[in-house]
């Protein structure tokens, strides 16, 4: 993936995974460690608050849309309680006008779970607003794998250089 093709394949989605489940085991580890002091109360809060603001109305709206479609303040909530930008400033201010603790760590664990465990990032307009597989982007996958006559990795080589390419779907 880059900055002009915004796809992966199977195995740069996988290794994106794996990063996020190496940051969310660091998190359950310090979280496992620290158990005694985390307040578990402000853990599942923390931890809710995410879905609740962020999901929830969301996935709500879009059951109850006869066309799947959901207005796109529910995507900007969505990616705004599902940023790790909006999770760090939830803790710093934590931090500030609370205090610092370890219940904290239920932003991270949250946010890296739904990445590595569920493969779900930020929602792009225009997508279903629960996973589903666009039939342009269908569409685009299918004509991808043909590649041009003669290159290297084309039909006529036995392999399939964008096999598995899909999209990074919410």
């Amino acid at each position: 993936m880059d900055a002009k093709n915004r796809f992966e394949t199977r195995t740069t989605f996988a290794l994106s995974r794996l990063e996020w489940l190496g940051f969310l085991a660091v998190s359950l580890v310090l979280a496992f460690q620290h158990r005694t002091d985390i307040r578990w109360g402000v853990f599942v809060l923390l931890f809710a608050v995410i879905d609740v603001i962020g999901y929830l109305p969301g996935a709500i709206a879009y059951r109850r849309s006869p066309d799947r479609r959901v207005a796109r303040g529910y995507y900007v909530a969505y990616n705004t309680m599902h940023s790790l930008v909006t999770a760090g400033v939830i803790a710093g201010a934590w931090a500030l006008f609370v205090r610092p603790e370890w219940a904290l760590l239920a932003l991270p664990v949250h946010l890296m779970g739904d990445r590595a465990l569920f493969g779900n990032s930020l929602k792009p307009f225009g997508v279903a607003f629960e996973p589903a597989t666009d039939p342009h982007y269908a569409e685009f996958e299918k004509r991808r794998r043909t590649v041009f006559p003669g290159h290297p990795s084309g039909p006529e080589s036995g392999t399939d250089p964008v096999e598995g390419t899909h999209a990074v779907r919410a």
